[in-house]
């Protein structure tokens, strides 16, 4: 492979028909959503966006299209996203490690501004779900970024800034980082402590079993879902953690502990949230 050092691009929380619902619920956790995007694709969303990376919700359109790609995933953090300036490059970087991958998609959204309404364009390669456990890890080639970093969808209440932490729960996790060491060679992978971790630009992909879950997180766990492998936990830069704190303390379940505040699953979707300076 010659893939690129990782960087993350953003990670997707699938919210199957509770798109509004979701959208209250996140709303209420401090983040400033972008109006609803309706993908050519059939899927909608709204993104949390950061300064180089964001937090996508996406679920199911309006009129009933379910999208088969996303439809197998329960609530939750189901996504893994990084960066590429060539869906193509890494579509043949895949293939010719055999990795399992599919063609490149493209596909837009309309975006509409105070000038004008304008397309955001995508070009995408996949890794096939079918295939890869954890759940949905794909490149995204951004055609046309200046529709979707804005400076206006940037200044979020709960001061959130960056994505810092991706957790994934896997039973082995040497095994799981193979899949990744196969896309940006053996160096991108470092054990630490019974965790293989990925720095994937100002994030990090953690690979951890089950039981360090539990025990880092307890009741405010993510649900398995029946799954040995998915995605669990999502950490979440903020300027204050005072402030933060100020704004999210009352929320049912959420711990305050000295260097962080802790967001229940059960209160995002079936995703543990981290906000920390």
């Amino acid at each position: 492979m010659t893939l690129p050092a990782p960087v993350l691009d953003h990670v997707v929380i699938d919210v199957r028909e509770r798109v509004d619902e979701a959208m209250r619920c996140f709303a209420s956790l401090g983040f400033l959503l972008t109006p609803r995007g309706r993908h050519t694709l059939g899927s909608v969303n709204h993104l949390a966006m950061f300064t180089t990376d964001y937090l996508e919700l996406l679920g199911f359109g309006e009129d009933g299209a379910t999208r088969a790609e996303i439809a197998r995933f329960p609530a939750g953090l189901n996504g893994l996203v990084f960066k590429t300036t060539d869906a193509e490059l890494v579509h043949r970087e895949a293939t010719a490690a055999d990795l399992p991958v599919l063609p490149v998609q493209a596909f837009s959204r309309p975006i509409t501004l105070a000038e004008a309404t304008r397309d955001a364009r995508f070009r995408t390669t996949r890794l096939n779900p079918d295939k890869i456990a954890m759940g949905r890890v794909y490149f995204c080639e951004h055609l046309t970024p200046d529709l979707v970093w804005r400076q206006e969808w940037q200044a979020h209440p709960n001061g959130a800034s960056a994505i810092a932490r991706v957790v994934v729960a896997t039973p082995d996790p040497q095994r799981t980082a193979k899949l990744l060491q196969n896309l940006f060679g053996r160096g991108a992978v470092a054990e630490r402590e019974g965790r293989c971790v990925i720095a994937a630009g100002t994030a990090e992909v953690e690979l951890v079993p089950p039981t360090m879950i539990a025990a880092e997180f307890a009741e405010a766990a993510a649900e398995s879902s029946g799954r040995a492998e998915y995605m669990a936990a999502l950490g979440i830069r903020v300027r204050s953690l005072r402030e933060a704190v100020r704004m999210l303390g009352a929320i049912a379940g959420v711990r305050v502990e000295p260097q962080r505040l802790v967001v229940p699953a059960a209160a995002a979707f079936n995703t543990t949230i981290m906000f920390s300076e």
